[in-house]
C-alpha cells in the first residue's frame, strides 16, 4: 500500500479544522499541518512538502488568494472550502474545486478526489 498523501489544511475555526483532521485520518489521508491565518499558510505553501491543500476562502477577514497563487505557481493542487457563494473566487483561480461549509465527509472525500485522488 503507498504512503497517505499528505494535506495542507489552512482553517482559520478550530472546531472545522479538528473536524477536518479527523475525515482526513478517516479517508487515509496524513494532515501536513493545520494553520489559521494568511501568513502561515503563504509560509507552508512555499515550504511545500505536501499533496494537495484545503483552504479556506476567508481567514480573519482577509482571502486567502495569495496562499492559492502560490501553490498554483508550486504546482500542487488544492480546492477552496467556502460558507458563502464561492467567495469570489479570483478568475485566476475559478475552476478550481469547491468545498461548500458545512462540510460533509463525503464531500470532503470527493473534493480531495479531484485534486490528489487516493
Amino acid at each position: 500500500m503507498s504512503e497517505a498523501k499528505s494535506i495542507l489544511v489552512v482553517e482559520d475555526e478550530a472546531m472545522i479544522g479538528m473536524m477536518l483532521e479527523d475525515y482526513l485520518d478517516a479517508l487515509g489521508y496524513r494532515l501536513h499541518a493545520l494553520v489559521a491565518t494568511v501568513d502561515e499558510g503563504c509560509e507552508q505553501a512555499r515550504q511545500g512538502g505536501f499533496d494537495g491543500a484545503l483552504l479556506d476562502c476567508n481567514l480573519q477577514g482577509e482571502k486567502s488568494w495569495p496562499i492559492a497563487d502560490i501553490l498554483a505557481q508550486a504546482g500542487i493542487p488544492f480546492a477552496f472550502a467556502t460558507g458563502g457563494m464561492a467567495d469570489d473566487l479570483p478568475p485566476a483561480h475559478a475552476d478550481r474545486p469547491t468545498l461548500a461549509k458545512p462540510f460533509t465527509m463525503g464531500a470532503v472525500e470527493r473534493a480531495l478526489g479531484r485534486i490528489v485522488g487516493n
